[in-house]
């Protein structure tokens, strides 16, 4: 049985390009960077390499670039260096709708001496900037947002908010885990302090990612240890991991009008013809501003989780908004903090596409899942109560 994958924005396989390259640097080109000789000189000369293709995909300069080991690594490092830098502020404020990778470290802040705040977002995923402008304070260290939800897709103004923040001199970190590679990005005219972004996401290997930190902003290594990255993260450098991301980077550049045009159209014809065929079935989000890979969609009365082991029988790999199968019965926290109804959320199911992706597979979805939804309904006393 054939896999159709549209679950990207869990994991992207890596693209056959940055494996080539990465290949020769498990055993052939072995050495360390930090070495003198020239034989880690060629292995430094392909960081360099890396990093100066990723600082082009971001619009910045290769020197404000940091290689990490994870998306989660920089939300943390970034997160931690705001406030280490800013000893006597005591004020965070996140979105109700971010990863766990900030969601839980600002929830841990909140038991050890900060005071945070948490944006709310509309029925349709929108962040209430009014919000946000009217808790800013003196007394505010650092704001953290996403520049795209994982779940719903949708973008939030980060140009807007930066701004505003950099009016107030205020430190502005976003976890833009997603957006990178998906949507264009250019840090040079955007007042963003410090931006997450993890490999594995846009088709680059998994146990690596990169912190951008711009130039003049206050920061503390959160890795201390040698000199590596400029004495910013030490330990050694996951070599041929960072050259992947590198290459990922740069063909991420070169596929993004693929991305916005061809992915998307693929997004909005499965959509269309599932919201067609399939009554009681409702997109979450913005549909107007969201990244073009993305959908979620609720499919009402059923659980996500038996839509998915259904789905799993043809080999169609998605996600569900629940959080079922990590043993809550609880749909997950960007749906209820869209005020999602319950009954809607636990149906839930996230189709994230990918420059991989073909029409044939779009349209076996569309074969598939509405017979599928139609089965469970016949099953469920939710739905035989609401007709």
């Amino acid at each position: 049985m054939s896999v159709i994958y549209v679950d990207n924005n869990a994991t992207t396989k890596v693209a056959p390009e940055v494996m080539e390259e990465m290949l020769p640097y498990f055993n052939e080109y072995y050495g360390n960077p930090s070495s003198m000789h020239t034989f880690g000189g060629m292995v430094e000369h392909k960081i360099v390499e890396a990093r100066e293709r990723l600082a082009k995909l971001l619009g910045a300069s290769p020197e404000e670039i940091i290689f990490t080991s994870c998306g989660t690594e920089s939300d943390s490092t970034a997160i931690r260096a705001a406030i280490l830098s800013n000893p006597d502020k005591k004020h965070i404020i996140t979105s109700r709708v971010e990863h766990p990778a900030v969601k839980n470290l600002y929830e841990y802040l909140s038991k050890n001496g900060y005071r945070v705040t948490f944006v709310p977002v509309d029925r349709k995923g929108r962040l209430d900037l009014d919000y946000l402008h009217k808790n800013l304070g003196e007394d505010t260290a650092i704001v953290s947002i996403m520049w795209a939800n994982n779940e719903s897709g949708v973008i939030f103004p980060i140009e807007e908010i930066g701004e505003v923040l950099k009016e107030k001199g205020i430190v502005f970190h976003t976890d833009a885990v997603q957006a990178v590679g998906k949507i264009p990005i250019d840090l040079k005219n955007t007042a963003v302090d410090m931006l997450s972004l993890s490999g594995h996401k846009l088709h680059g290997p998994k146990g690596v990612g990169a912190l951008y930190v711009r130039k003049g902003t206050k920061y503390s290594p959160f890795m201390i240890g040698g000199h590596q990255e400029k004495g910013r993260r030490g330990g050694t450098e996951n070599v041929a991991s960072i050259i992947g991301l590198g290459k990922a980077g740069e063909l991420a550049a070169a596929n993004l009008l693929d991305e916005n045009i061809r992915v998307k159209r693929l997004r909005d014809k499965l959509e269309a013809e599932l919201l067609n065929r399939i009554p009681n079935s409702i997109v979450n989000g913005d549909i107007e501003n969201r990244l073009p890979n993305t959908t979620s969609i609720a499919f009402e009365y059923v659980e996500g989780e038996a839509i998915l082991l259904m789905m799993d029988e043809y080999g169609i790999c998605a996600s569900s908004g629940s959080a079922c199968t990590s043993g809550s019965l609880e749909p997950s926290h960007v749906l209820r903090a869209m005020g999602v109804p319950f009954t809607a959320a636990h149906g839930s199911i996230r189709f994230s596409l990918s420059i991989y992706n073909t029409e044939e597979e779009i349209d076996f979805i569309i074969e598939k899942l509405p017979p599928i939804i139609a089965r469970l309904r016949e099953l469920s006393p939710f739905w035989k109560k609401a007709q």
